[in-house]
């Protein structure tokens, strides 16, 4: 795949450290992490090695890579690895895609709050599906889905949300029988929207009752007991955002949606139209007109702070799974469902265990990263090994998805 001629990596190097100087003291030091990642990021700071050809002779120098969650770079070997694994846990049936957005207001506390609002969102959007499901009014089963985290629009703008995949049907509760969906239809999404505000409701007042939200600048007054009831007072009675999208086609879409949404960060390389010394240009959709394609210019700084917006808490989980998919149940559950299902027993077989990371790269996605690019018929071998430089090893690190 071509590199993107410009990339977000660059416009952090050219206006990363004004940005750091203007912003000192409200960038945390997460987000100092993540900017120094990406600038240094396949550069000389993180070290790599030499290739040449064994056919040719072409040499060429590959540096690592900063592994950053955040990094627009460093998402092709974890997802492709993730997706491998979610392969063997697909169900001949039917698959739903469904989102709960939170509200406006919600997502300003969220904002200064984000471990405790996210863990929040997941448990009342989790609740919610698993209550729904279970009622025999509506389907009567456990659910097993997968729930994505994802904070931005298509603008970079804040916009916390969770997108679940689902299969259509569940465990019947004695566990002897799998109980479909009618066909094209999931649950009723009003009956999820009102179920999902009451609860998340429930848990924030919760939170802000045993102390664990933290307000300052425009939201300060929060702490006051009634001024918090008055702010949330709104939402109680208005629509909360909950969509459920026509299903899936089959295994394959399931795969590939999946692998769109799960390891995608803020804003991809290829949206990147210019810069110039004060301003960014890039591409974005309008869901509201048709998705209609648009370009949006935003100065430097603006980008910047809009991209920052979306660093997650340390060590935060943004990818979860639940029911009969939970980690602990997985094994079990999903042997029990494609028993049920009568699906034919297949024995996975595991990956031979890959040398490097180019050999493990190739085994999941059938690209090779060892054909010389020269010659197109020679393997490339390390030659010799390049330092990390001082300071830059704390940014080699894998984060928790």
């Amino acid at each position: 795949m071509n590199r993107p001629s410009l990339e977000v990596a660059d416009i952090f190097r050219a206006a990363g450290s004004r940005y750091r100087r203007d912003h000192a003291s409200t960038l945390t030091p997460s987000q100092r992490r993540v900017m120094r990642a990406i600038e240094r990021c396949r550069t000389a700071a993180l070290g790599g090695h030499v290739e040449q050809c064994e056919a040719c002779g072409h040499q060429r120098t590959a540096y690592n890579s900063c592994r950053n969650r955040h990094c627009p770079k460093c998402q092709s070997l974890a997802k492709a690895q993730w997706l491998d694994d979610r392969r063997a846990e697909l169900l001949p049936v039917e698959y739903f895609h469904v989102v709960f957005t939170l509200p406006e207001e919600m997502a300003a506390i969220a904002y200064q709050n984000k471990r405790v609002l996210y863990n929040l969102l997941f448990r009342a959007t989790a609740e919610t599906l698993r209550t729904i499901a279970a009622d025999p009014k509506h389907l009567g089963a456990e659910l097993g889905f997968i729930a994505v985290l994802h904070t931005w629009g298509q603008t970079l703008r804040y916009h916390p949300h969770l997108h679940c995949v689902v299969p259509g049907g569940g465990l019947a509760p004695e566990g002897q029988r799998w109980v479909a969906c009618r066909p094209g239809f999931f649950l009723p999404v009003r009956v999820l929207s009102r179920l999902f505000r009451r609860l998340f409701l429930e848990y924030l007042q919760e939170a802000f009752d045993h102390h664990q939200l933290r307000f300052c600048a425009a939201l300060e007054a929060l702490s006051d007991s009634q001024a918090f009831a008055d702010y949330v007072a709104p939402v109680r009675h208005r629509d909360w955002v909950v969509y459920a999208k026509p299903p899936f086609g089959g295994a394959q879409q399931v795969l590939d949606y999946l692998g769109r949404y799960t390891h995608r960060v803020a804003i991809a390389n290829h949206r990147l139209v210019s810069m110039t010394d004060d301003n960014v240009t890039f591409h974005w959709r309008d869901y509201r007109h048709h998705d209609k394609r648009k370009q949006m210019t935003l100065t430097s700084e603006e980008f910047i702070c809009r991209f920052l917006l979306h660093v997650l808490p340390d060590g935060f989980q943004r990818i979860r799974h639940y029911g009969f998919l939970s980690n602990c149940h997985r094994q079990d559950k999903l042997t029990l469902c494609r028993r049920l299902l009568g699906m034919v027993a297949i024995a996975l077989l595991p990956l031979v265990a890959p040398r490097d990371y180019r050999m493990h790269y190739e085994q999941l996605t059938g690209d090779s990263l060892e054909r010389c690019p020269a010659c197109g018929q020679g393997r490339v071998v390390t030659v010799a090994m390049l330092a990390i430089l001082p300071g830059a090893q704390s940014l080699v690190r894998r984060d928790t998805s």
